[in-house]
């Protein structure tokens, strides 16, 4: 694994209250060399982030009391920035985009890579002085959109708005398994692994609004 160490110290602040997975992801990070805080709720860890400012959070979106979403708000509210990598068992489409557009820095779907985590972690604290995210460049997302086919931006949309093959198919008039395969070539084009990952493209070209959503 990389040693994520510089001349400083990076701290990583991980807030989960699942305890398996706080302590296997504290573990993870400490191993490459990051000095790493852990909190198992969302109060807790606001009220420890004004006198120790992170270089980077990976926040549970789903927690008891104060979810992932609310811990974000409220950092706003205290005009903090931090970069937040949000976690999640549970990444429909409507959380990943407010998520994103409040200023995520990355959404990662449990159970997740290590490797995936440790890099975003990396850029984060490489951009931290700044509020760009991979996904906030619009031009490098609308040079991967111009890359798909006519039909396969048919299926793109949709799919970053949350659709299931079968209602995407409904909409085209035209069968789930050929729905499957433009699904695929999609992701494919778009050097997407995740269904999070379209929605962040889509947000990032400006194509998808909150009322473009499906509703949940």
């Amino acid at each position: 694994m990389p040693d994520l160490t510089s001349s400083a110290t990076n701290t990583v602040f991980v807030v989960d209250d699942d305890a398996g997975m706080l302590e296997s992801t504290q573990w993870l990070l400490e191993s490459v060399g990051l000095q790493v805080k852990a909190y198992s709720d969302g109060r807790q860890f606001l009220n420890d982030v004004n006198d120790s400012r992170p270089d980077c959070v990976v926040l549970d979106i789903r927690m008891p009391g104060l979810g992932g979403l609310n811990v974000q708000e409220e950092l706003q509210k205290r005009d903090i920035d931090i970069p937040i990598i949000f976690v999640s068992g549970h990444a429909d489409v409507p959380i990943v985009v407010r998520a994103f557009k409040s200023g995520a820095f990355d959404f990662i779907e449990k159970p997740f890579n290590e490797q995936l985590l440790l890099d975003s972690i990396q850029q984060a604290m490489q951009g931290s002085n700044t509020s760009e995210s991979p996904m906030a460049v619009s031009s490098d997302a609308e040079s991967l959109i111009s890359t798909l086919t006519r039909r396969e931006r048919d299926v793109f949309l949709p799919l970053a708005q949350g659709y299931t093959s079968r209602e995407i198919a409904e909409q085209l008039d035209v069968s789930v398994k050929t729905i499957d395969l433009y699904r695929a070539r999609v992701m494919k084009r778009l050097s997407a692994e995740r269904l999070p990952d379209v929605t962040g493209i889509a947000i990032a070209a400006g194509l998808l609004n909150p009322e473009d959503l499906r509703a949940s």
